[in-house]
């Protein structure tokens, strides 16, 4: 069993010409955690996060602050304020906001390769075809989830050298 086994193949993808504000949307509509980025031809640039998306709408500094003190300076801070920030930015590219430097899997890799994977990373997996760049899908855990509920699969999990 592979990843691509696992992988939603047409997962909910955001293009780098899109803007914070249709982020935003699909994101909070899906309750994802992250959304690949990809351009006209399936190329993975990266993903937004939803925790980006997060820190863009919290004052300014206040992630660099200490909690006790960000209480204190940021009491004060109501969600009319939240949203008053996120207004001002909907409009704004998402290319600022791309993370890049994200870990992914082949549509090859091995189930248990890829289980360690989204274990170590605590997110969901974007599988690229190594050779094209394209994105081939997305596994969360929501995914993995369903297919160990639903069963039905009896491939034993082997490494790559076929033990078990």
């Amino acid at each position: 069993m592979t990843a691509r086994l696992l992988m939603d193949t047409n997962p909910i993808r955001i293009h780098p010409s899109d803007t914070i504000g249709v982020a935003a949307r699909k994101i909070m509509r899906r309750r994802y955690r992250s959304l690949p980025v990809v351009d006209d031809d399936r190329i993975f640039l990266g993903v937004v996060k939803v925790n980006r998306m997060l820190g863009i709408i919290l004052p300014d500094n206040a992630t660099q602050e200490s909690i006790g003190v960000m209480s204190e300076v940021y009491s004060s801070l109501t969600l009319d304020d939240l949203r008053d920030r996120l207004d001002s930015i909907m409009d704004d590219p998402i290319t600022n906001y791309i993370d890049k430097d994200v870990v992914t899997v082949a549509p090859e890799t091995s189930l248990i390769e890829t289980l360690l994977t989204m274990y170590h990373q605590e997110r969901n997996l974007p599988v690229v075809n190594r050779e094209t760049g394209r994105l081939e899908g997305m596994i969360s855990y929501y995914d993995i989830g369903d297919l160990v509920l639903q069963g039905g699969y009896s491939q034993p999990v082997r490494n790559q050298s076929g033990s078990l």
